[in-house]
């Protein structure tokens, strides 16, 4: 159970036939927002430095939890990103997700652009940060190994108007 939250329908551990247990008893789903260079900075993503207590603690990766019951991965990758880095639904555009998964688990990544200001900063106990981080920087971080493994094809995968903006 997560610390300093309501227990959920949906939040238990899965133990997965991949030998590994996961967070989510209807899957789980994070947001990657990203943002597009500009003359103030290099495009960039929206990164969690999870919080020393959580599953893998001490490392990087995506705002994002276990889906409640009946929930689809949209929905809860955009109310974990508000939960935990205060980010507004009404200022990102959703461009697609990506889907690990394993029969009996998933996890999927929701991507997203901001679409408008997006003050991103730890909203409760399970961050020690919320960041921008230029995508260059992301694989120097800490990642949570899952996010490192997925985040060479997450990248390619984002839209071109991040790396090349109009």
């Amino acid at each position: 159970m997560t610390v300093g939250r309501p227990r959920h329908p949906g939040d238990g551990w899965v133990e997965c036939r991949c030998g590994r247990r996961h967070w989510g008893l209807s899957g789980a789903a994070g947001l990657l927002l990203a943002r597009p260079a500009d003359g103030a900075g290099a495009a960039a993503v929206v990164l969690q430095h999870r919080a020393p207590w959580s599953d893998q603690g001490g490392t990087w990766g995506l705002p994002g939890g276990a889906r409640h019951t009946g929930e689809d991965a949209r929905s809860a990758a955009l109310r974990e990103a508000a939960e935990e880095a205060g980010i507004d639904a009404a200022s990102v555009r959703v461009v697609g997700e990506h889907v690990l998964d394993h029969e009996d688990w998933s996890y999927t990544t929701v991507v997203a652009v901001a679409d408008g200001p997006v003050d991103a900063r730890p909203t409760d106990d399970e961050s020690l940060a919320i960041a921008w981080v230029a995508l260059d920087d992301v694989p120097a971080l800490p990642l949570l190994p899952a996010f490192a493994d997925a985040w060479p094809a997450l990248r390619a995968g984002l839209p071109a108007e991040v790396e090349r903006p109009a």
